[in-house]
């Protein structure tokens, strides 16, 4: 589902990525590890279309991403790709209901359809009765939960997470870990992430292990 190919970055002198090489199939759930600095969230903001390679190639079901204008791109992120943040980034102004809105209604869909789809995935997730509950009335794990409805409310081809429970107690890290495995279940939903969490990259389909810019291994 998605293929890169010889992917390199450099920030001024600074070599991040240095040639990498990663497919990832539809329904995996595939987790990035390694030390900090070793290329990790450079990666997956590239995988993600928020930033572009000096060299090399991203292909989403055999669509070169690369070709996109930034127009373009914009809209293919926008359908395509979910995005969860170890923060939030929860609009405090607005409900969780209306959080989980706006990537729905960037995309264009009318606005009771979208509110329909929001109380569907809040009620998968157990959020029904805070729906209407801002960001600040509501816990880490439930706002958490919020953020991954937000990333599927455009029914996304694939989810990337930087590191999403590096935010959560021990009690929230296990539901959310629990959440991804029974949306992947459900839905079909893949999951590439970065994460220093042992026990979700033990938990994972695939653990692709950065040092120093390139893949040192896989397993």
């Amino acid at each position: 589902m998605i293929k890169a190919t010889g992917i390199r970055k450099s920030f001024g002198n600074l070599r991040v990525l240095k040639g990498i090489d990663l497919e990832v199939k539809k329904g995996e759930i595939v987790t990035i590890v390694g030390a900090s600095g070793a290329g990790k969230t450079t990666l997956l903001q590239i995988l993600g279309t928020l930033d572009r390679p000096d060299e090399g190639q991203i292909f989403y079901n055999g669509q070169d991403v690369g070709k996109l204008n930034g127009k373009q791109l914009a809209a293919f992120r926008n359908k395509n790709i979910g995005f969860v943040f170890q923060f939030h980034h929860l609009l405090p102004e607005f409900t969780a209901l209306e959080n989980i809105c706006i990537p729905a209604f960037i995309a264009g869909t009318g606005r009771q359809e979208a509110m329909k789809k929001a109380m569907q995935l809040l009620d998968f997730l157990n959020l029904s009765e805070r729906a209407e509950h801002k960001p600040s009335e509501l816990s880490g794990g439930e706002q958490q939960r919020v953020a991954v409805a937000r990333a599927l409310i455009n029914n996304p081809s694939v989810i990337l997470a930087d590191e999403p429970s590096g935010n959560l107690d021990t009690e929230n890290k296990k539901e959310l870990h629990k959440l991804f495995f029974r949306l992947r279940d459900t839905f079909g939903q893949t999951f590439v992430i970065v994460t220093h969490d042992t026990q979700l990259a033990s938990l994972s389909d695939r653990i692709i292990q950065l040092k120093d810019g390139i893949i040192v291994n896989e397993s």
